[in-house]
């Protein structure tokens, strides 16, 4: 799972990342053996002391000042993150510090942040962190040990990823003025005590009181008031729907910790929010916001050939990181009744012309998805090991047969005849599942022996989709297809993806180099029928959960890779998503006005929380108009 600290500077930071765990030196379960450590790490030994001054990526030196303007497209109705109703504002708006937080050159690495000390038994039967007394709240409250129970209970009872996530953590307690101990149902969920260090710690204070208007609050609903944050920045302008402007907290309890230096550079930060792509990249060109991740690859090759770039005030750069890439892909919501037969599913995906749109909508700049783990050791290849085998054959009456046979691959349109031949076995596969092309009013319509016709409606949230959309709904209209291509605003988007009310839908699951818990939510049976959970496909499958509960409790490093290569398997020969595609780059563009640390970390861009504002870049820049 991909999360972030709730500070506009960790908006970057790969925090969540789900796995083997193991804390340095830590092999004994007597209290009075109990050998307490600075920082978790899923990959085996952490990279920094406990004494470091500050992370290698992180320049100390950077100067603070100045203001970023970043933007969205969108909306937001509530400022509440933490419930999964409405609609809520970006989650860096709500400056709420976690246990631990990460580092970016690491894989799955945390250090202390409100804890400073953490300590867990070889079973993984429980948890201990140890509070700063220093750590408090922007009203000045000290953060307590009922705060992080109330938080943990709180967020597990109104979250559904949450209450997935956390599944196993049955008991939290005080055992010390600054201690809180978490205990877990079962032995060997090896992630879980790293995996608690991302809790969010909220002010019970706040929540349970009452507003100024004397209506007690409710966490569970959206809210238009500002919450009370603990960390570099406090909501300082709020318009609704349009933008949120955060200033620095001048008396931020965590600045001189060693995981804080040479971060959070920046006095403010304001959210633009635009309701349209395109004017929201006309708004980048016209300075009216400072950075671009840009997520279109037309855009990147064509919409940037402006005076701007060829001057240098606008600087286009081309970052790698050696992170895993999710699914991205038509998500197909096996609810309807429509989508759960696995040939139907296949068959919409033998229409899908990657080729084409690859060479003509992407400018050749993506590589199909093969795997829920692209580029990454994770990623199922070839046929099945020995090791996955015996995995596997627990399961083999109740998966695909596929998954022992065949390597997973994509249909390919390399010529006009594969296109040809590709929809041929598309129908073949509608028809094999009972539905075949008729002839209604001199139209063309794929119906079933009941005479219903097929049917499908693609529901996007951003124009820019339509033009990759289309194509793909003249293909499937050739198999009798009706479809429609449906825009809706952002909020109407949220509110259907929660109570899962769509045929298809776009969307991408992103993945860690160390999946576990958070795979009960995206394909758990239990999270299917749960509202605001994120298996969006609305798989139920008993070998699945299986599969996942292998992840979760995996021995060591090698077992959770043959665990996930199984499971990654497993969903792709279900034919759960239309499989688009990825890019091992993140292609960013950024006024000229800022600066950064000469070597950026691995696993993250870094931006904004290492980058600092430049002066002298800034007046170059506005002086070069």
């Amino acid at each position: 799972m991909i999360l972030t600290r709730r500070s506009f500077g960790r908006l970057s930071a790969l925090v969540g990342l789900a796995g083997v765990v193991k804390i340095v030196g830590v092999s004994v379960g007597h209290a009075q053996d109990r050998q307490f450590k600075h920082a978790t790490s899923l990959f085996g030994d952490v990279k920094y002391p406990p004494d470091f001054k500050y992370f290698e990526y992180a320049n100390p030196d950077a100067p603070k000042g100045g203001k970023l303007r970043i933007h969205s497209v969108g909306s937001y109705d509530s400022l509440n993150p933490f419930t999964f109703k409405g609609e809520a504002a970006a989650y860096g708006a709500i400056s709420t510090e976690a246990l631990m937080t990460s580092s970016l050159d690491e894989p799955s690495t945390m250090y202390g942040l409100i804890a400073n000390e953490v300590w867990y038994p070889d079973d993984f039967s429980q948890v201990i962190y140890r509070l700063r007394p220093e750590a408090r709240f922007h009203d000045g409250k000290t953060i307590s040990p009922d705060d992080v129970i109330w938080s943990m209970t709180t967020l597990k009872e109104i979250s559904p990823q949450n209450a997935f996530y956390y599944k196993n953590v049955t008991k939290a307690e005080q055992t010390g003025d600054h201690e809180v101990t978490f205990i877990f149902s079962e032995k060997g969920n090896r992630e879980l005590p790293h995996i608690v260090g991302q809790l969010s710690v909220l002010p019970k204070h706040w929540w349970t009181g009452k507003n100024s208007n004397g209506t007690a609050r409710n966490i569970a609903e959206t809210t238009l008031e500002i919450p009370l944050g603990s960390g570099v920045y406090e909501v300082a302008d709020v318009k609704v729907g349009n933008s949120i402007r955060v200033k620095r907290f001048t008396d931020y309890w965590g600045k001189d910790l060693a995981v804080n230096a040479g971060q959070d550079n920046f006095d403010e930060i304001e959210l633009l929010y635009f309701r349209d792509g395109n004017v929201a990249l006309e708004a980048f060109k016209a300075d009216q916001y400072d950075w671009r991740s840009e997520s279109s690859a037309k855009a990147w090759a064509t919409a940037y050939d402006v005076r701007a770039v060829k001057t240098g005030r606008i600087i286009k750069e081309e970052i790698r990181t050696k992170n895993a890439d999710g699914m991205q892909g038509y998500v197909l919501n096996l609810r309807r009744p429509k989508f759960q037969d696995l040939r139907v599913r296949l068959a919409l995906n033998y229409a899908y012309d990657f080729e084409w749109a690859n060479t003509n909508l992407f400018y050749g700049q993506y590589t199909r998805s093969k795997s829920y783990f692209n580029g990454s050791e994770l990623a199922a290849t070839g046929l099945p090991s020995p090791q996955e085998l015996a995995v596997l054959n627990e399961l083999r009456d109740s998966i695909p047969p596929e998954v022992f046979t065949t390597e997973y691959s994509n249909p390919v349109n390399q010529s006009t005849q594969d296109i040809r031949n590709n929809l041929r076995t598309a129908a073949k596969l509608f028809a094999e599942a009972g539905w075949k092309i008729t002839q209604d009013g001199g139209r063309s319509m794929l119906k079933s022996e009941k005479g219903e016709t097929f049917t499908i409606e693609f529901l996007l949230d951003d124009p820019l989709w339509e033009r990759i959309t289309i194509p793909y709904q003249q293909q499937l209209e050739k198999l009798g297809i009706q479809v429609a291509v449906r825009t809706i605003d952002s909020p109407e988007m949220e509110r259907r993806m929660q109570t899962f009310d769509y045929d298809s839908i776009v969307h991408t699951f992103p993945q860690s180099l160390s999946p576990g818990n958070e795979q009960r939510y995206y394909w758990g049976s239990a999270a299917a029928d749960q509202n605001g959970s994120q298996n969006y496909t609305g798989i139920k499958s008993p070998a699945i959960d299986k599969l996942i509960e292998r992840i979760v409790f995996a021995k060591d490093r090698d077992d959770l890779v043959t665990a996930t290569h199984a499971l990654d398997r497993v969903l792709l020969w279900n034919h759960l998503v239309v499989p688009h595609w990825y890019i091992p780059i993140e292609r960013t563009a950024r006024w000229d006005r800022f600066g950064r640390p000469e070597k950026l970390p691995d696993f993250s861009v870094g931006f904004p929380s290492i980058w600092w504002w430049d002066e002298e870049k800034a007046k170059k820049t506005a002086a070069n108009k």
